[in-house]
């Protein structure tokens, strides 16, 4: 086992950290957006595909969405993956097309929204954690196979440490914005 690679430590935490900016894109505030249904994954030939693999998103008007589906017999898979994703959206198929009404935002409806970002929010930094526990493991081997000194190792954990720290900082600030974005009127 190598020493500890703080920078490939940094881009794992980065990397986290992007994927819960790409998952609040789907969590809408006004306005409807191409972003909302990117994450959604929709079954397709034997696998699971990102919406924007199996059709073209756009956004025709402030409270509409369309997905033109670019096969045809994917449109039910389509319309079933929007209809099960948690952002409560009724959509019709016209063919290949598929429309998707945005609804005004009821007060529940935000409050859902909120506690679906917190969801996001936490399993990121559960995530970043993971990365951390890597981390500080691989300061721990390299100490006990003589690579490194206690000191060293010691230095290494609070490296990682310090990351964790500022990363989870990052998730509650973007988060944070995220619930003012989604309870804003």
């Amino acid at each position: 086992m190598a020493e500890l690679d703080i920078d490939d430590i940094q881009r794992r935490m980065d990397a986290s950290l992007a994927s819960l900016h790409t998952e609040f894109m789907g969590l809408r505030a006004g306005r409807a957006s191409t972003g909302m249904l990117e994450p959604i994954m929709v079954d397709a030939y034997g696998s699971k595909m990102p919406m924007n693999q199996v059709g073209n998103i756009s956004a025709p008007e402030p409270r509409l969405l369309t997905v033109s589906v670019w096969d045809a017999g994917m449109a039910s898979s389509v319309e079933k993956a929007i209809r099960d994703s948690d952002l409560g959206l009724n959509p019709s198929t016209e063919g290949n097309l598929i429309r998707v009404p945005i609804p005004d935002l009821s007060e529940e409806r935000r409050k859902d929204m909120v506690k679906v970002a917190g969801r996001y929010a936490e399993a990121c930094r559960v995530a970043i954690r993971n990365i951390r526990r890597d981390g500080i493991e691989t300061a721990r081997k390299a100490e006990k196979e003589g690579l490194i000194s206690e000191d060293d190792r010691h230095t290494q954990e609070n490296q990682v440490q310090k990351l964790t720290d500022e990363f989870v900082k990052k998730v509650d600030d973007a988060l944070s914005h995220k619930e003012k974005e989604i309870t804003q009127v």
